[in-house]
C-alpha cells in the first residue's frame, strides 16, 4: 500500500478534500452546494467545510454563483470555467446543429432595436411599420420588449424594440442574445449617451453584427460627423471613414433614409445567410409574458428552430400546458410560427419568465414533469438568495439594517425584472429595499394580505386591483402606491428610504478634567482624585479616558463627589472625586474627557 493510499482515509475523516489529479469542471452561472459536491465527487458536507474555512457560510440547498464555486472546488484541485450558454440554449444550438443541410430552409431575421432612451428607436420602428406604437407607451417610454415582423418585397424581417432606459438593462442584452443584427440608434442631435454604450457592449457581447442608423436627422442641430466621430472612439469604423460599420443618416419624423436603412438590413442578412429547419419540433426564446384577465397566461415567442403549431405541447420554465391558439403582435389568428419569427402564444398554465427557453415535447406528461424540476430549483433559488463574493463580504461588513419592505406587481414580466433590479440597487446608509414578492399582473388579495403581515407596501406599475383587493387594502390599512413611469417610482422609493434613516448626531466635548491623586475607596474602587481643566463634568455623563492622547475606556461616570458630598456637576478650575463605571485602571496625568451627543437633523 502507498503512502498516498494510507493517508487518504485520514484525510477524508478530518474533511480535507480527495486529490482526485488535475481536472477541469464546465459550471452554470448559478447552482446550488449539493449539485457542485455532485460535481466534484465530493459530499455535501465536505464541500461546505471548504467553504467555511474562506469565510463562505452555507447551506446545502444553497444557491452560489460561480465565483464561490470556485472557491470550493479549488480546494480539491479542480479548475473550473463559466459554461458559455445556459443548459436550455445550449439544447437549442445543438437540436439545430443536427439538422442536415438539406432540412434547412432561409429564414427571416431577427433585427434587435438598441439605443439611449428618447433616441428615437421606438419612432424608427412605428415609422417601419406604420403604425402607432409609441404613442400607447406611458411617457413615451418603451417599458418592455416588443417583437414585430414587417415584409418587404416579398422577404420577411423580424424586429425587436427594447427599452433604453438605465433601468431595463438586462431586458436590453436579453435582446441582443436572440438576435442576428443589432441596429444601433443614435440621436444626431444628442450624440452617444450612457445607455448606448451599453448597448454596444450587448451587441458586441452576442457577436452579431452593428448597423448604426443616426436618427433625427431632422433637426436643426443635427451632427452626424460628430456622431460617427464618437463611434470611432468605440472602435465602430463607419463605411466612409474607412471601416465596415454600415451607418445610415435617417429621420424617424419625415422617412428620410429609411429605404437606405432597409436595404442595407437586408443585403446584410442575405450575406449571413440565416437558415434553420422548420420540420422539427419547436424551440425559442419567451421575449414577454403576462397575465391576460381575460385570455389567462399569454407568452410572446421568438422561434429560433421548428415550426410551433395550435395543439403542440409545450414547456417553458415552470409553465406547461397546449397551444391553444396563436396571434400576431396585432392580434391576428396565426395557424404556426416559424423559425425567426414571434407569435404570442394562449395556453400555458402559469406566467413563464421573460428569457425563458419554450420547447415542443412529446406528450404533456413529459411537459409536467420538466417544468415541475425548473419550478423546484426556482423555488430553492427564492428560498436561498443566490450567494457571490460580493455578498459575502457585504454581510461581513454589515451590521444592524432597517427594510424597506415592498410587494410588486407590474404588467408584464419585464417591467417586474427591471423595477426588481432597480429598486434592489437604492440604498441610503444602512436603510436597505426588500422586495419579499414580484409577480406580474393586478393587485390581489393575497399581495395586499403579505404586505399587511410584512409590515410593507404595494407598489403597482401599470396595473389595477383584482376584485375586492382594493377594499381588502382599505381595511387593512395597507398603501398601494400606483405608477405608469419607472421614473416616479423609483423617486418615492429613494424618498422613503431617506425618511427611515436613523437621526445623525455629532459629538459634543462639555468639559476636562486631569487626574492628579488616586486614592483608594472600599471593596478596591479606585477614586480618581481630579482638577476640571475647563468646562464642566456632569454626574452619570458619558466620558473618555486619554492617556497621552491614547483611548484607554470609553464608558460613564458612576459616581461625582466634593469632598465628601455626591454632586450633580463640577465647573472648572474645582476639585473632585470621580468613580468610572466598568474602569478602574487610571493613572496619574490621564484626561478624562466629558462628552453628549447632539442630533443634528
Amino acid at each position: 500500500m502507498t503512502t498516498e493510499q494510507r493517508t487518504a482515509p485520514r484525510r477524508a475523516r478530518r474533511g480535507e478534500p480527495r486529490r482526485a489529479g488535475p481536472r477541469a469542471l464546465t459550471l452554470p452561472e448559478t447552482l446550488t452546494v449539493k449539485e457542485l459536491a455532485e460535481l466534484l465527487d465530493q459530499s455535501a458536507v465536505d464541500v461546505i467545510k471548504q467553504l467555511m474555512r474562506h469565510g463562505i457560510m452555507v447551506a446545502v440547498n444553497q444557491v452560489i454563483d460561480h465565483q464561490v464555486a470556485t472557491v470550493a472546488a479549488a480546494a480539491y484541485g479542480v479548475r473550473t470555467r463559466l459554461a458559455e450558454h445556459t443548459a436550455a440554449t445550449a439544447a437549442i444550438s445543438a437540436g439545430a446543429n443536427d439538422d442536415a443541410a438539406d432540412d434547412l430552409q432561409p429564414r427571416p431575421p431577427v433585427i434587435t432595436i438598441l439605443g439611449h432612451v428618447d433616441h428615437g428607436k421606438t419612432s424608427l420602428l412605428d415609422y417601419i411599420r406604420e403604425s402607432a406604437v409609441v404613442e400607447k407607451e406611458a411617457g413615451g417610454i418603451t417599458q418592455h420588449i416588443g417583437a414585430y415582423q414587417v415584409s418587404r418585397d416579398g422577404q420577411s424581417i423580424t424586429f425587436l424594440d427594447t427599452p433604453g432606459h438605465a433601468a431595463f438593462t438586462a431586458i436590453r442584452s436579453r435582446g441582443a442574445r436572440v438576435t442576428d443584427i443589432a441596429v444601433l440608434v443614435v440621436a444626431a442631435d444628442d450624440g452617444i449617451m450612457p445607455q448606448t454604450d451599453e448597448a454596444i457592449s450587448h451587441a458586441r457581447a452576442a457577436e452579431v453584427p452593428i448597423v448604426v442608423a443616426i436618427n433625427k436627422m431632422d433637426l436643426p442641430g443635427a451632427q452626424p460627423e460628430v456622431v460617427k466621430r464618437q463611434l470611432s472612439e468605440r472602435n465602430l469604423l463607419v463605411e466612409d471613414w474607412g471601416g465596415e460599420v454600415i451607418a445610415v443618416p435617417v429621420s424617424a419624423q419625415t422617412g428620410e433614409g429609411m429605404d437606405d436603412l432597409l436595404e442595407n438590413l437586408s443585403a446584410l442578412a442575405e450575406i449571413m445567410e440565416l437558415r434553420a429547419n422548420p420540420d422539427r419540433d419547436a424551440a425559442g426564446v419567451i421575449v414577454e409574458a403576462t397575465l391576460d384577465r381575460r385570455r389567462g397566461p399569454t407568452a410572446t415567442v421568438l422561434i429560433q428552430t421548428g415550426t410551433l403549431r395550435v395543439g403542440d405541447t409545450i414547456v417553458a420554465g415552470s409553465a406547461w400546458g397546449r397551444v391553444r391558439a396563436i396571434t400576431d403582435e396585432r392580434g391576428a389568428t396565426m395557424d404556426a410560427v416559424k423559425p425567426g419569427s414571434p407569435g404570442v402564444v394562449i395556453g400555458l398554465n402559469a406566467t413563464p419568465e421573460a428569457g425563458d427557453i419554450l420547447k415542443v415535447v412529446s406528450n404533456e406528461r413529459t411537459a409536467r414533469q420538466s417544468a415541475t424540476r425548473h419550478g423546484q430549483r426556482a423555488q430553492v433559488g427564492s428560498l436561498d438568495t443566490v450567494l457571490t463574493l460580493d455578498s459575502v463580504v457585504k454581510q461581513i461588513d454589515a451590521g444592524d439594517v432597517k427594510e424597506l419592505v415592498l410587494v410588486l406587481k407590474a404588467d408584464v414580466q419585464g417591467s417586474v425584472e427591471a423595477v426588481v433590479q432597480s429598486v434592489e440597487k437604492l440604498s441610503e446608509g444602512d436603510v436597505k429595499a426588500r422586495i419579499i414578492h414580484a409577480g406580474s399582473g393586478a393587485v390581489s388579495d393575497s399581495d395586499v394580505q403579505l404586505a399587511s403581515a410584512s409590515g410593507g407596501i404595494v407598489l403597482a406599475f401599470n396595473v389595477g386591483f383584482e376584485i375586492g383587493a382594493e377594499r381588502t387594502a382599505e381595511r387593512l390599512g395597507v398603501e398601494v402606491r400606483n405608477y405608469q413611469i419607472i421614473y416616479r417610482l423609483l423617486e418615492d422609493v429613494e424618498q422613503a428610504l431617506k425618511g427611515m434613516l436613523e437621526p445623525e448626531f455629532t459629538e459634543v466635548v462639555i468639559g476636562r478634567a486631569e487626574v492628579r491623586e488616586i486614592f483608594l475607596g472600599r471593596r478596591g474602587v479606585r477614586i480618581a482624585g481630579c482638577r476640571v481643566l475647563d468646562g464642566r463634568i456632569t454626574r452619570q455623563g458619558k466620558v473618555r479616558v486619554m492617556r497621552e492622547n491614547n483611548l484607554m475606556a470609553e464608558t460613564e461616570i458612576g459616581s461625582l463627589r466634593h469632598f465628601r458630598d455626591e454632586v450633580n456637576q463640577a465647573t472648572a478650575g474645582t476639585d473632585c472625586g470621580i468613580v468610572l463605571s466598568d474602569y478602574n485602571g487610571y493613572e496619574e496625568g490621564d484626561v478624562i474627557v466629558a462628552y453628549r451627543m447632539e442630533r443634528v437633523n
